[in-house]
């Protein structure tokens, strides 16, 4: 069954190989990778997170899994193909969970992700990974995405108008260094938008420095799953969609951009198993991180940018035990502070969703998908995400059979 599985080229690097191979610029790598991941996507889970009513040690456990648990998965693969191979959480997948939390329990979506799990490692152990990604009509999943990612778009906008004077400054902030990529090189503009907003925070007198609290380990906490059809059903095959068609996709398309010839059925098992030990501390689904991996492959020496990748999954290893004062420090900001943070972080993927979702086949499904997901109505306790999937194929299968046609047609000759 593992036979096709792709086995690493080379042996594990002699510790003096590796102290050899790091390198300033690759270590630089690996640190903007990782305080990317820390800073706008912990603030994405943290406002998903307070709108599903989660504790703040259900939350500390959930960010630990993300970060401790996936930086094992990065420094070991990284090791194994010698490639920068960074694993984190699925954004998408954790923005898919604050809807469902409105009718879900907490331990019938932790189920939901021992499923995603499971069949993760069946996909990536059955050889047909590349089938299944190649056979998806990806502007109808993409408008699902953008139907969902919506949301934090206009949380964007809602934060500029309830805190101008926290929210304006992170607004221009981002917009000068995105328009100056010489100066965002050196400070990415998220980045950039967090230091500001948070010293116009202090400046304002609207947090507390005792807010980060004493200093404290991570705690993790071990729910107990549920496993109900509804949530089967909501949130499985979006979950695994997410993973692989989405974030693992972008992922391995980086690397073979800059050359590197990513393992997809390993990286898919890998992501099957994070997912299962993720979710034995409350975390959402494992995948590869497309905009780590972008910044990790970025520069340097291609042979041994695998040591970016290893840097990045120590910093998460550390953060991950480390992380409740943060965690502390975000919670306690204002609300505008974290939905503008949560926003600018969301804006290129909001905008590359739209494009992918309306720039060819597939658009009339696209925009059915869309539609639904935004109007966020369930049926039968299963969330709007499911149904706008399912509505946006049958949209497809009905009215736009030649896009079908022309999809096969493509398939058969890759």
């Amino acid at each position: 069954m593992f036979s096709h599985l792709e086995r690493p080229t080379e042996p594990l690097p002699s510790l003096r190989r590796l102290a050899a191979d790091f390198a300033p610029v690759h270590a630089a790598n690996g640190f903007i990778g990782w305080i990317f991941a820390a800073t706008a996507p912990v603030a994405i889970i943290l406002a998903v997170g307070a709108r599903g009513g989660l504790s703040v040690a259900q939350l500390n456990s959930w960010i630990f899994g993300a970060f401790f648990l996936n930086g094992l998965i990065s420094i070991g693969f990284s090791l194994l193909y010698r490639q920068p191979l960074a694993f984190f959480w699925s954004i998408p997948g954790s923005i898919l969970v604050g809807p469902a939390l409105s009718h879900l329990s907490f331990g019938e979506v932790v189920g939901a992700y021992y499923v995603t799990g499971l069949a993760m490692i069946a996909l990536g152990a059955s050889g047909q990974v590349r089938r299944v990604m190649k056979a998806l009509p990806m502007p109808i999943v993409m408008g699902m995405v953008a139907g969902v990612f919506l949301r934090f778009g206009l949380d964007l906008v809602r934060a500029l108008d309830a805190d101008l004077g926290i929210v304006g400054p992170m607004i221009a902030t981002w917009l000068a260094l995105t328009a100056l990529p010489g100066l965002g090189r050196f400070i990415p503009p998220i980045i950039g938008a967090l230091i500001v907003g948070a010293a116009a925070c202090f400046a304002l007198g609207r947090l507390d420095s005792d807010a980060l609290g004493a200093f404290e380990l991570a705690r993790p906490m071990f729910p107990t799953p549920a496993f109900s059809g509804a949530a089967m059903l909501e949130l499985v095959i979006p979950l695994a969609v997410t993973v692989l068609a989405v974030q693992n996709a972008q992922g391995i398309t980086v690397l073979r951009h800059h050359g590197h010839d990513a393992p997809i059925d390993a990286i898919t098992i890998a992501c099957g198993v994070g997912t299962l030990f993720s979710a034995m501390v409350g975390s959402v689904c494992t995948c590869l991180a497309g905009p780590t991996n972008a910044i990790l492959a970025s520069s340097g020496d291609k042979n041994r940018k695998y040591t970016g990748g290893i840097a990045a999954g120590g910093l998460s290893l550390a953060f991950g035990i480390l992380s409740p004062p943060f965690i502390r420090f975000m919670l306690h900001a204002p609300k505008a502070f974290i939905m503008a943070l949560a926003g600018l972080a969301m804006l290129r993927v909001l905008q590359n969703a739209f494009i992918a979702s309306f720039k060819d086949r597939f658009t009339l499904g696209a925009l059915v998908s869309l539609l639904v997901t935004v109007a966020d109505i369930g049926l039968f306790n299963i969330g709007a995400a499911f149904w706008g999937l399912i509505a946006g194929f049958l949209t497809s299968w009905l009215l736009e059979k030649a896009d079908f046609r022309a999809l096969a047609r493509a398939n058969q000759t890759a």
